[in-house]
């Protein structure tokens, strides 16, 4: 009896007691009034069927507001939180409903900002320059960004792919480096490609109660690079500097004595101020070349039309060029460029190619101006081409190991990428990409 009692709702236990509460003193009344029987059950009947209209009367209200938060709190549990509850009655249920809707719009704006910082993180994750990777304890990606995607080698999502069938396809350099999971640099080969090089951090923490783990890679290359290159810039300065302060010297001496000997009837003296002048007007003129490596300026970017820069140059070089996709307008040193294009016309002039050969092939794509210098000449060799961007490299006798090395610097100074590749039917091929923006 007691189980049922329980099982009944708030209304119909009010209703309940205010029948019990109302027909037993009438029961009692009649029975000590000597009522007959049938006096005493239409009495009784008479009050049940009052006490329980009035009660349903009274409990109506409480049995709307019960309603109400129950809709309401089953609203919430569905993460439904634009609804509010119109139960608006001055009395306790409607304090609860009223703090109930307060409590409703709270949230809601709160779930809104955390919704706003949810899409402001995304969209730096997936625009970062570096790689992340986000995988569960069961080895499955649970999230990534598109850089990654590029990185492991994938034309798709990459969350819900278990780690080793995602590393199947990847570099055996990068596979080892996750396998390892130790902070650190490590080197990918890429065919007909430089190396790039990569920095790897790890990190575990919870997440839901399940512990995930973070791979963060960052590409070092371009810095590697840049680092490299500020350190032959500060000693090119150091020696132009000391060279600088003992050639203008010397060059006035030179001129100097040039005047003295005009006085002296030796013709060997003239031959020999001669030589010297030649050797200090070529000297400076070698540390200038690499003072114009070590100084280059920011570049002064212009729209550059291919058309008339390449005609410019063919009036000093002898080339063929073909030009693609150019409505894509190009942003650049104008200056910087032509010295770019003028090294690499030189460097296939003394390939050894047949001057016919030589090629330059501008084309537009979506993101970048691709440039392809290419000849048919003797090509490099694996040593040779590793080094040939290095400064102060060079296999020429009389080279100063600067070219390639310029190349690359205006190259990266606009932000873009040079590298070199043999062709398969002989001769070299430059590309250079120079990004739009």
């Amino acid at each position: 009896m007691l189980n049922v009692i329980n099982n009944l709702s708030l209304s119909k236990k009010i209703i309940l007691i205010c029948a019990l509460c109302s027909t037993l003193p009438v029961a009692a009344i009649a029975a000590l009034s000597n009522f007959t029987l049938y006096h005493t059950a239409l009495l009784i009947l008479l009050t049940l069927f009052l006490s329980i209209l009035l009660s349903k009367v009274l409990t109506k209200s409480i049995k709307l507001g019960m309603q109400s938060l129950e809709t309401g709190l089953l609203n919430f549990k569905d993460g439904e939180l634009s609804s509010l509850l119109a139960y608006k009655n001055n009395d306790e249920l409607g304090k609860l409903c009223q703090l109930y809707n307060q409590t409703a719009k709270q949230l809601r704006q709160e779930k809104q900002w955390i919704y706003q910082r949810e899409l402001m993180l995304d969209k730096v994750l997936q625009s970062s320059p570096q790689a992340l990777l986000l995988v569960n304890d069961n080895n499955i990606v649970v999230f990534s960004n598109l850089i990654s995607r590029s990185l492991f080698n994938s034309a798709t999502r990459l969350e819900g792919m278990q780690l080793s069938k995602l590393l199947e396809n990847s570099p055996l350099q990068l596979t080892t480096a996750i396998e390892h999971g130790v902070d650190g640099l490590f080197n990918i080969e890429i065919e007909n490609q430089d190396s790039e090089t990569w920095h790897l951090a790890t990190g575990e923490f919870l997440l839901n109660n399940q512990k995930h783990h973070l791979y963060i890679f960052k590409q070092l290359t371009r810095e590697l690079s840049r680092q490299e290159v500020a350190v032959w810039k500060k000693v090119i300065r150091i020696i132009s500097h000391e060279l600088n302060n003992s050639l203008g010297p010397m060059s006035s001496m030179l001129h100097s004595a040039q005047l003295l000997a005009n006085k002296v009837d030796e013709p060997r003296l003239a031959r020999v101020f001669a030589t010297i002048d030649e050797r200090i007007s070529h000297l400076t003129e070698f540390v200038q070349g690499y003072g114009k490596f070590a100084k280059l300026p920011q570049p002064q970017k212009t729209q550059i039309n291919w058309q008339t820069t390449l005609n410019d140059l063919k009036n000093h070089w002898q080339f063929s060029y073909e030009i693609k996709n150019s409505h894509h307008e190009l942003q650049a040193d104008q200056a910087q460029l032509e010295q770019l294009l003028i090294n690499l016309l030189k460097n296939a002039h003394e390939s050894g190619s047949n001057i016919t050969e030589i090629h330059i092939q501008v084309e537009c794509v979506t993101q970048a101006c691709v440039i392809n210098v290419s000849d048919c000449g003797k090509g490099m060799s694996e040593q040779v081409m590793a080094n040939a961007l290095v400064p102060f490299y060079s296999t020429k006798s009389t080279g100063s190991g600067l070219g390639l090395a310029l190349c690359r610097e205006i190259a990266e100074a606009h932000q873009g990428h040079i590298s070199l590749h043999n062709k398969i039917e002989g001769g070299l091929n430059v590309q250079i990409s120079l990004p739009y923006s």
